[in-house]
């Protein structure tokens, strides 16, 4: 089955716990944890995604290079100007159950361009 929705003026956690429930396939009558849902989820308009409180400069992403001293960071800010799709995949990513089938479950994760 196929889910849209328009993320335009809504909440970042609420889309990304109703997109991980339908990736995990709970929505569907055939649901088996040890398998990989049919459930497509096409979602539009992530720019317009919102997030409450100062979670904007509060939030911070931190990514290390490996090398000592290297430990880079972007606020929530930075890193919706830079990629807001990136942003709700990590954030369903990280409401996915850890195990073999998260990376094939996010690839029914898509995104709709205007």
């Amino acid at each position: 089955m196929e889910y849209h929705i328009d993320a335009k003026n809504k909440i970042l956690g609420r889309v990304a716990t109703d997109v991980a429930l339908i990736l995990q396939g709970k929505k569907s009558a055939s649901y088996e944890r040890h398998h990989v849902s049919d459930d497509k989820v096409y979602v539009k308009n992530v720019d317009g995604i919102k997030v409450t409180g100062a979670k904007l400069t509060d939030k911070i992403y931190y990514k290390h290079t490996g090398y000592v001293g290297h430990l880079k960071e972007k606020s929530l800010e930075q890193k919706m100007a830079q990629d807001p799709r990136w942003v709700l995949q990590h954030a369903v990513r990280k409401m996915l159950p850890r195990n073999f089938l998260t990376a094939k479950r996010i690839k029914n994760l898509i995104f709709v361009e205007k």
